[in-house]
């Protein structure tokens, strides 16, 4: 017998970094892995949106976590991190923990 999740408890959510337009060239010149990054703002949205979809799909809940990119490099820095993919679902982890508090 499979053992449900009961109905009151929601499920974890699993924040995604998100970016506003002017942010992203910014985030280009920051990041070390800028190679992996879409290269314009409308290539990454699209991409996104469906990453996202898939996910939700999977059941996972996920939330959009606003990135400021200055603040995203200071918080590197003082965990001593370059600025790259790992780093940045590392920070969208950090605020949507920072904000559920």
């Amino acid at each position: 017998m499979v053992k449900r999740q009961p109905l009151s408890q929601s499920p974890t959510p699993v924040g995604v970094a998100w970016y506003k337009p002017d942010q992203w060239q910014k985030l280009l010149a920051v990041s070390v892995d800028k190679d992996k990054l879409e290269e314009t703002y409308d290539e990454w949205m699209q991409e996104a949106e469906r990453v996202i979809k898939e996910l939700r799909r999977q059941g996972l809940y996920i939330v959009k976590v606003d990135v400021n990119v200055e603040e995203l490099v200071a918080w590197c820095q003082k965990k001593k991190i370059p600025v790259n993919g790992e780093a940045r679902s590392m920070y969208a982890a950090h605020k949507l923990q920072q904000s559920a508090k």
